[in-house]
């Protein structure tokens, strides 16, 4: 058993060391601080003071200086010190224990710039140090616990929302969010931050569960507080997501989500008086909102059914050990994780324009398709790192290739970084999240050094990742401070150090430098 007492202590340590001497990351991450690393890109060192991060780990302290020893080029070596543990380093708002039960763990995770909590974002944004979790007794499996835990409760109030606000426990007030929204289900705005429905909240929440379980072993958490009641919340509104816009008869039939805002922004309200374009039945669920919170041009998002097909299936595995689990609940989570499976087969593999088998990023199930992809994850580029199928499947090849590539009207080609961007920025402006991801799903060696020293040069001297960046000049950026990026980066790295290490004896300088 875990002491729940250091994490009650927690949230008022933090809160008083933070608020008194500790400058605002925001700030601090907008000025080159020394001392800068002495390679050409000479890196700024971003990490707080010790008594300024919001969340101190040994393991993953370990894990840096280990890896560190490895890694030849003092660049390369910044870059990964200041990024693998950027979510520790900054995010981690509040730690604490629920009201009703002060042994169900808490922890509000922010994504970064924006004080509000993402379900996706925060998996991905936990998930890397998944690699230093051995068991279930270190306060970062405490983290993973309070995370999975607090996104359990957040999906059982609203499970069609996608960010929300601080728990009451945290004494922090609401965010506020200045736009106007009309939006079924109605929802709490002092629970609910933005509430965009987006597929891969739910494959980012079983994501998490997955890789906590994996680490640790732990299956009896999962039946001690309310997992089991989230999962059953996910797999209800997956089915309602599932359904068509018409009957048998003809009828249209109303959809359970609908969205509408005032924007500026053509991706930022749902078309159709807010209902979204008409779908098909496929077997796959909906997602009228991408992963980049921009809206979808078709429903069915192919890489975000991915996601959740492969992790019901894999969490249901969870389902079948906890004693107390509703009635079918493991087999339900099987049962529509194989017809989403199926419905991908059927519907989301179409025919590219050079005649060749792809997956589409997007289809409406009346033969509407979108060939594109967008670098927030999920995307088809990612779908062997979801773990969804084999980095060699031919298909995924085919689409591979299509999407790395000027048929891909969202791929950004420069001298600097050539990557897939997202619509979510304008054109040209590619995300070095893609380029981490081309280097994680590639064998390789060439490809992978050569999307890393990419990444490399393009921090413009800040020794963080950002958002994107602008293919033919790297001063043009968005988003200093990332949180999701970063961490994607101290993966890849980490993942580097365990399938490829003979790369990180290589120089990734943008001349030649002779070894010792």
């Amino acid at each position: 058993m875990w002491s729940s007492n250091a994490i009650v202590l927690a949230p008022l340590l933090i809160g008083r060391v933070l608020g008194q001497s500790c400058p605002g990351y925001s700030s601090y991450s907008q000025v080159r601080n020394p001392p800068l690393s002495t390679g050409a890109y000479k890196l700024a060192y971003q990490r707080p003071a010790p008594e300024c991060r919001t969340f101190n780990s040994s393991l993953v302290e370990d894990a840096i200086a280990q890896v560190k020893e490895d890694i030849y080029d003092v660049d390369l070596s910044r870059l990964f010190e200041n990024t693998f543990p950027n979510t520790l380093d900054t995010a981690i708002k509040w730690r604490g224990v629920a009201a009703n039960n002060t042994e169900e763990e808490l922890a509000f995770v922010i994504t970064g710039d924006i004080n509000a909590m993402w379900i996706r974002d925060s998996a991905n944004q936990i998930a890397p140090y998944k690699a230093v979790l051995k068991n279930q007794t270190s306060e970062l499996a405490s983290l993973f616990r309070g995370v999975i835990n607090l996104q359990a409760r957040y999906l059982i109030l609203s499970p069609y929302c996608n960010a929300f606000q601080p728990p009451p426990e945290s004494g922090m007030p609401p965010e506020q969010n200045g736009g106007v929204y009309a939006v079924t289900p109605a929802y709490d705005h002092n629970v609910v931050f933005t509430c965009n429905f987006e597929l891969d909240d739910f494959g980012g929440f079983l994501q998490l569960s997955h890789d906590y379980y994996a680490a640790t072993g732990d299956a009896g958490f999962f039946g001690r507080f309310q997992w089991a009641a989230a999962v059953q919340s996910v797999l209800a509104a997956t089915e309602a997501m599932r359904q068509p816009t018409y009957g048998p008869d003809g009828r249209w039939l109303r959809p359970a989500y609908t969205f509408q805002s005032q924007t500026m922004s053509a991706s930022g309200t749902l078309a159709n008086n807010g209902v979204g374009m008409p779908v098909n039945y496929t077997g796959m669920a909906r997602s009228p909102f991408r992963p980049s919170d921009d809206s979808a041009l078709f429903d069915f998002s192919v890489p975000a059914n991915m996601m959740l097909s492969r992790y019901l299936d894999s969490t249901a595995a969870i389902a079948d050990q906890l004693p107390n689990a509703p009635e079918g609940l493991a087999a339900q989570m099987r049962d529509v994780a194989a017809e989403i499976r199926e419905g991908i087969a059927e519907w989301g593999v179409v025919e590219a324009p050079d005649g060749r088998r792809v997956f589409a990023y997007e289809v409406d199930g009346f033969g509407g398709r979108n060939l594109m992809d967008d670098a927030n994850i999920p995307s088809l580029l990612s779908a062997p790192f979801l773990g969804y199928l084999d980095k060699n499947d031919t298909v995924y090849q085919n689409t591979r290739e299509f999407i790395l590539g000027r048929s891909n009207p969202w791929w950004c080609e420069g001298p600097y970084i050539n990557a897939v961007g997202s619509p979510h920025v304008r054109p040209g402006a590619a995300w070095p999240m893609s380029a981490i991801m081309r280097a994680m799903t590639s064998d390789d060696d060439m490809e992978i050094i050569t999307a890393v020293k990419e990444v490399l040069r393009s921090t413009d001297g800040y020794g963080l990742i950002h958002e994107s960046v602008n293919s033919f000049d790297t001063s043009d950026w968005t988003r200093q401070w990332f949180t999701w990026a970063n961490g994607l980066f101290g993966q890849m790295i980490m993942d580097l150090a365990d399938r490829k290490p003979h790369l990180l004896k290589e120089s990734f300088q943008p001349f030649f430098i002779e070894k010792d």
